[in-house]
């Protein structure tokens, strides 16, 4: 993997990722601006539920692995066909310890920013309501300490979740598109970066 991957997401660059859960994708045409859309299946998600009733580890997950610390963004949209559809960037070193930030139909009825940490278990935690089709998602590392944000323009950045995660020096990054209750969708990852570099402050994401 190169030391910074900072581009459209396209046939040429995706030998550099791995799947986990492989599925179904299409690279949009660059008449659209590029990306990728992927279907995610029925019944997929990534979630370890604290009641042990919802434990689902199956959704698609495209990946690179990232050393030290780093800046992850993607730029996301999908149409919200079923409750809790989202796309996802994700950090995880195994089934049990992960982060994912997401943009998706909750079961209040609205469309929002959510993020998901687990460690053994998973919590989860509603953010602000999103009101537009597509939104930037970012992931900071910076030693075993995390900043989730969103922007409208990928540019200016505001904080979900700051938290502590004890994570392997080298972890899965990447793209998760969830589809936990109904019968499938399809994500699309209008962009993707990974940087390798250390930001100055994990609140402001920069």
């Amino acid at each position: 993997m190169p030391e910074n991957l900072l581009a459209k997401v396209t046939e040429q660059n995706l030998a550099s990722f791995q799947w986990t859960h492989p599925s179904r994708y299409v690279c949009l045409p660059s008449s659209e601006g590029g990306g990728v859309r992927i279907t995610a299946p029925a019944k997929c998600d990534y979630f370890r539920d604290p009641a042990g009733v919802m434990n689902n580890d199956s959704a698609p997950y495209l990946h690179l692995d990232a050393s030290g610390d780093f800046v992850l963004r993607a730029h996301v949209r999908h149409p919200f066909r079923f409750t809790y559809d989202a796309a996802a960037l994700m950090v995880r070193s195994d089934a049990e310890h992960w982060a994912k930030l997401c943009f998706e139909a909750t079961d209040f009825n609205t469309h929002a920013v959510v993020s998901v940490v687990t460690t053994g278990v998973s919590d989860d935690a509603n953010g602000v309501n999103y009101h537009w089709p597509a939104v930037w998602l970012q992931i900071v590392r910076r030693g075993n300490f995390f900043g989730l944000h969103y922007a409208p323009d990928g540019e200016h950045w505001n904080m979900v979740r700051y938290f502590g995660l004890d994570m392997p020096a080298t972890v899965q990054v990447g793209m998760v598109a969830q589809c936990p209750v109904g019968t499938g969708s399809e994500i699309d990852f209008l962009y993707f970066s990974l940087e390798q570099r250390t930001v100055s402050d994990l609140r402001a994401g920069c």
